[in-house]
């Protein structure tokens, strides 16, 4: 198997991975408020956590930025709260042309997420050099993998919105208090108290 094969496919397994709960629920409640049809925005926020996990990545990896594992440990649930509370405040996506607070959300605690997985996968990187082509193949398959996450949710939520008659507010406020209280669950039980 080729360096950027096993790479992409490090990138997918990364983000499909059910022991790493805290990615699919960070995108859980990026997409709570969307359904299928709004896939426009969908793909923007994708983008925008692979652009916010990369840059936090590559700054890791070539430890640019060093963060206390405790502290990112930390800061990984505080941004899924945040998420998932901001959805409770405002179930439904704007329909202006704007910036929406998901994508900025998706940009920034993407970063955070990024340094993360520094720990693990900086290492593995620097051992190749130049390690970019690895990096950019991890990073094309973390999208793959939350494009996979993301259809199979929003499959779910146009199911109960759209065929059964589930209320789409409702919905989100469901999914999102669903999140915000395992989040919560994880801010508690992290290292940093």
């Amino acid at each position: 198997m080729n360096l950027f094969s096993h790479y992409f496919k490090l990138g997918i397994y990364h983000i499909l991975d059910l022991n790493a709960l805290d990615h699919i629920l960070f995108v859980v409640a990026l997409c709570a408020v969307y359904l299928l049809r709004d896939w426009r925005k969908i793909l923007i926020l994708v983008l925008a956590v692979t652009v916010g996990h990369s840059i936090g990545l590559t700054l890791a990896t070539l430890q640019v930025l060093r963060v206390n594992r405790d502290v990112i440990a930390f800061l990984i649930p505080l941004t899924i709260a945040i998420t998932a509370f901001s959805n409770l405040l405002k179930p439904k996506p704007t329909n202006g042309k704007g910036m929406q607070a998901n994508y900025l959300f998706a940009l920034l605690f993407g970063l955070v997420h990024g340094v993360s997985f520094s720990s693990y996968l900086g290492p593995l990187l620097r051992k190749n050099a130049p390690f970019f082509e690895p990096l950019l193949a991890f990073n094309m398959g973390l999208a793959a993998g939350q494009l996979v996450m993301v259809i199979l949710f929003l499959l779910c939520a146009s199911l109960l919105v759209g065929m059964l008659g589930t209320n789409r507010k409702e919905w989100t406020l469901v999914v999102s208090a669903l999140v915000l209280g395992m989040s919560l669950m994880m801010i508690i039980d992290s290292k940093f108290w």
